[in-house]
């Protein structure tokens, strides 16, 4: 079992910066990846960013391109999502991802992201 608890939601204005975090508990050490995804009203979740553990890489949806960067903490068990020059459309409930090595998905509780214009 993994369990995920995030935090940095909040509202912000367009232009602004948000970081969220996502600490980890329980079976870390079968976590293969850890990210972040999305859902805003009346959209399907979307994945935003994705980390490997174990090499380190990272993904990133288009649309956040340039402006998102999905860090690690690894003494913390703790993954971080720096999002800056936000938008309106990047509104959305945040929910933090893990992936295990057997290929089970674990999520967190979500956390609100509100970005007004």
């Amino acid at each position: 079992q993994v369990q995920l608890v995030e935090s940095g939601g909040g509202l912000v204005q367009a232009g602004g910066s948000l970081r969220l975090s996502c600490a980890a508990a329980g079976s870390i050490v079968s976590v293969n990846a850890m990210g972040w995804y999305r859902q805003a009203p009346g959209k399907p979740r979307e994945l935003v960013a994705l980390t490997s553990l174990s090499t380190g890489s990272t993904n990133y949806v288009d649309s956040v391109k340039g402006r998102f960067t999905i860090s690690r903490e690894h003494a913390k068990n703790t993954v971080y999502l720096q999002m800056n020059s936000l938008k309106p459309e990047d509104t959305a409930i945040y929910y933090c991802y893990a992936l295990t090595r057997l290929q089970l998905n674990y999520w967190g509780q979500g956390t609100q992201v509100t970005v007004s214009s």
